[in-house]
């Protein structure tokens, strides 16, 4: 397997190209529980091109009815990207920095109790780490440039994305 870096300006490209606005070619699930974290998949997917098709634990989308879990669900997203074996896809750590988020990373938000519900991605990041300097793009409530700090949440992790692993 062949690790390559993440493109993160494409991300970022494509987050700001989508961010108030809806890619037909993937299915809107803000009826279904919301799309935060399918348009977080599309921005990482713009800065990969690689998906994983391996059926209920893998990173893809290919229809509203054949995608895996990880493509829209906040949790799953999570676990996919800092899985500890090597597959195909993208991969990332965990961390708890706010300095370590860069261009295309993910900043996951729980706004209640120990659940993570949002995964808004970031477009401009602060080295010193500063909430009211990290601006992020989003689905669920459309957002372009919007301050981590105008948030109210309980708690935070970065997905600092490191590359993805292709065949």
């Amino acid at each position: 397997m062949i690790f390559r870096p993440y493109e993160r300006l494409e991300a970022v490209i494509y987050a700001h190209r989508w961010a108030y606005s809806h890619n037909p070619s993937f299915y809107d699930y803000e009826e279904l529980g919301g799309d935060c974290t399918n348009f977080a998949s599309q921005c990482i997917y713009a800065g990969t091109g690689i998906m994983n098709f391996t059926p209920t634990y893998g990173w893809y989308y290919i229809d509203p009815d054949d995608k895996a879990p990880a493509w829209s669900g906040v949790e799953y997203l999570r676990n996919f990207l800092v899985r500890p074996e090597r597959s195909l896809g993208p991969v990332a750590q965990e961390t708890p920095e706010l300095s370590r988020a860069r261009l295309g990373d993910v900043i996951q938000l729980s706004f209640e109790g120990n659940t993570f519900q949002h995964s808004p991605v970031v477009v401009q990041p602060s080295a010193d780490g500063d909430p009211a300097k990290i601006l992020l793009a989003a689905h669920s409530n459309d957002v372009d440039w919007r301050p981590l700090d105008t948030y109210t949440f309980q708690a935070y992790r970065v997905l600092h994305i490191l590359g993805a692993y292709t065949a």
